[in-house]
């Protein structure tokens, strides 16, 4: 099977700053993995070499099996990579169902569209013709989902997707997150709230100075959530 994503000895920069080292990842189609460790260990920087927002030095990206020299955001997109980003930057001078149908602009075809997305979050409908900006935390991190799933992305790369956000939006967040993984859509989700891990994951990727030094099956019991725990206390 092809991997959706693969990093294969990766290093990459911001300016001078080297902070991947030799990572390595894949994730298979339908596939939900997730990416832990400590504040700093370089998870986001993982998002963001594939987006080519950090600069990639060495190894190799590859999307659905193609290696990219140069990744770019619309590669990703054009590949069925999407991507919920850290501090979910929702475009301030449009509504959210503009925000929404800038998901759909690369053209992919697929089960979601606004109507689906206001099935999931009926709150968006309610305020289709709000400025994005004008959303609670909770609110407008269910409009970087939405717009994501516009894409009818094969992945969905979810960069700390709870953080910031009150318990009832989380548990939210995760039963919608299951509904996407049952329709067959891949997540790699970079995350450091272990209980939504435990209730969406299949497996863990554990970092630390750039690299992976840990994997394995997710497990719901004590004992497994104590030892995903371990990666991640500061």
């Amino acid at each position: 099977m092809t991997p959706l994503l693969e990093l294969d000895g990766v290093h990459a920069c911001y300016g001078a700053a080297h902070i991947l080292h030799g990572m390595s990842l894949r994730v298979d189609a339908g596939e939900r993995v997730a990416l832990i460790g400590r504040n700093g260990v370089g998870k986001t920087t993982v998002v963001n070499t594939v987006l080519g927002l950090a600069r990639l030095t060495g190894g190799q990206v590859r999307l659905a099996g193609q290696p990219i020299q140069k990744p770019r955001a619309y590669m990703a997109a054009q590949h069925g990579i999407a991507v919920v980003p850290q501090g979910r930057r929702i475009v301030a001078n449009l509504t959210v169902e503009e925000n929404l149908l800038l998901g759909a602009a690369v053209g992919r075809k697929g089960p979601w569209n606004v109507r689906e997305i206001y099935r999931l979050f009926p709150i968006l409908q309610e305020r289709a013709h709000t400025p994005g900006t004008a959303l609670s935390g909770g609110q407008q991190q269910m409009l970087a989902v939405g717009r994501a799933l516009m894409v009818n992305p094969a992945l969905i790369l979810l960069d700390e997707p709870t953080e910031g956000l009150a318990p009832v939006i989380v548990d939210q967040l995760a039963d919608v997150f299951g509904q996407v993984a049952s329709q067959g859509t891949a997540l790699l989700m970079v995350e450091q709230n272990m209980n939504l891990v435990v209730r969406v994951a299949q497996r863990y990727l554990a970092m630390a100075k750039g690299a992976v030094v840990g994997v394995g099956p997710v497990s719901a019991s004590a004992e497994g959530l104590k030892a995903l725990e371990s990666h991640v206390m500061v």
